[in-house]
């Protein structure tokens, strides 16, 4: 395993108001070439640690070396009883034990999974649905696709405008009051107590592999998915490290996880 294999990079929508000063916007074009793709999914982004299980160990966002850091344990626990039954599958998901920018208060498991990948493909969303439930996790929230986007792009001919006004057919108002909602699993800010959530990822549904398809990125960067995320998202930096706390699942007083107690603190 290498540092290759890691989590490919996922660009921003060009609507995307939550970046930092290394983050990439999708080309131009990327709206109507995601309007041609047959089936989308559209899902809620999770605050958490990318973590991948693998048959090498339980990695974050280097694959050099096994992640091992405090807010890791339950994972590293759980890796050892799935270790030999992963073969050429990794799974890739949010984790959610330590928290970062969002707290949350319908979490009712520590890892959501987002993206399978097997050798060089990464699987449709029903395949990661199939291998998440074989594995006993659950995926991050679905949010269902009422519209398509290509009738959008038709009436359009600003692409970031279709972008918007079928976002807001989806979820019933704009995305950038949508992540003022908890979202599913009741997101919150934890110094303030105001509901937020991050933001949203829309990806082609079936498999693919990493750079393949017409929009032009560069070889480590995903052109079947891209991702929005809400203004200001990033609040904590490397000090949360030092004072982190772990996140209550929905049990606050004790939770029973993959066969492991955890008590919430």
């Amino acid at each position: 395993m290498n540092e290759s294999r890691k989590y490919c990079r996922s660009l921003h929508a060009q609507i995307s108001l939550g970046t930092t000063s290394d983050d990439r916007f999708m080309p131009s074009g990327y709206v109507k070439s995601f309007s041609k793709m047959e089936h989308l999914v559209l899902t809620e982004k999770l605050d958490g640690q990318n973590n991948c299980f693998n048959e090498k160990g339980l990695f974050a966002r280097s694959h050099t070396a096994p992640s091992v850091h405090p807010w890791d344990k339950p994972l590293r626990e759980r890796w050892n009883l799935i270790k030999n039954d992963l073969g050429d599958i990794e799974i890739f998901g949010e984790n959610m034990y330590g928290v970062h920018s969002i707290s949350y208060s319908k979490l009712e498991s520590y890892f959501y999974v987002f993206a399978v990948r097997e050798l060089d493909k990464w699987l449709s969303w029903e395949e990661v649905k199939f291998y998440a439930s074989f594995f006993d996790f659950p995926t991050v929230p679905e949010i269902t696709i009422l519209n398509n986007l290509g009738d959008f792009v038709d009436k359009e001919s600003d692409e970031n405008l279709a972008l918007e006004k079928w976002l807001e057919e989806n979820l019933g108002m704009s995305w950038i009051d949508s992540v003022e909602t908890g979202g599913v699993l009741g997101g919150f800010d934890p110094i303030t107590g105001k509901t937020c959530s991050e933001g949203f990822v829309l990806r082609n549904s079936d498999s693919f592999e990493t750079n393949q398809g017409e929009i032009l990125v560069k070889p480590n960067e995903f052109n079947n998915l891209f991702k929005l995320v809400r203004e200001s998202h990033i609040k904590t930096d490397v000090h949360w490290t030092k004072n982190w706390k772990p996140a209550p699942l929905v049990d606050y007083a004790k939770y029973k996880w993959f066969g492991y107690e955890y008590l919430s603190e």
